[in-house]
């Protein structure tokens, strides 16, 4: 359900400081046609803000910024639904897999990816994008590896987003 979810939206990051914004801004997401909202665990209120997205209907609230099993087993305490991560470890992906959380590993050379599609991984965040070699980067990337969906994310601006999707 996970990867079937992620292939057909668009996902925004949201860094959010004031928990008082979550719900109004889920809700305008959701209805914006923006239903995978991912929380990054970047802010002091991250954990409640995933708690209080949950409310709203027609979401599907997950914690960015995964970075150590603790972060996987707190996101989920707090109700997330997935997870994403800039890279993935071993330690990482266990978690998540101990805890049922599904992951978006992140990746950025062709080893990186290959290693996670050799876990399963064919759906995989491409991180950081821009700095990484931006859509020139991802195309060559992508190529030879044909069986991963990169979603690509870090750097990508308003000019840049209609070249990203048209990979």
């Amino acid at each position: 359900h996970f990867v079937r979810l992620m292939e057909r939206v668009h996902r925004p990051v949201l860094v959010i400081d004031d928990l008082a914004h979550a719900v109004p801004l889920a809700r305008a997401l959701v209805a914006g046609g923006l239903p995978a909202l991912e929380v990054t665990l970047r802010t002091p209120v991250a954990l409640d803000v995933i708690r209080a997205m949950q409310d709203v209907a027609g979401g599907v609230v997950g914690a960015g910024t995964l970075l150590t099993p603790a972060d996987v087993k707190a996101a989920k305490a707090a109700g997330a639904k997935f997870g994403v991560s800039p890279g993935a470890t071993d330690r990482l992906i266990k978690a998540c897999e101990d805890e049922g959380l599904p992951l978006l590993p992140g990746a950025a050379t062709a080893t990186e990816g290959m290693v996670l599609l050799e876990k399963g991984f064919t759906l995989q965040k491409f991180f950081p994008a821009e700095p990484a070699g931006g859509t020139a980067y991802l195309s060559s990337l992508a190529s030879p590896l044909p069986q991963i969906r990169f979603c690509p994310t870090g750097g990508i601006t308003i000019e840049t987003a209609p070249q990203f999707l048209a990979l």
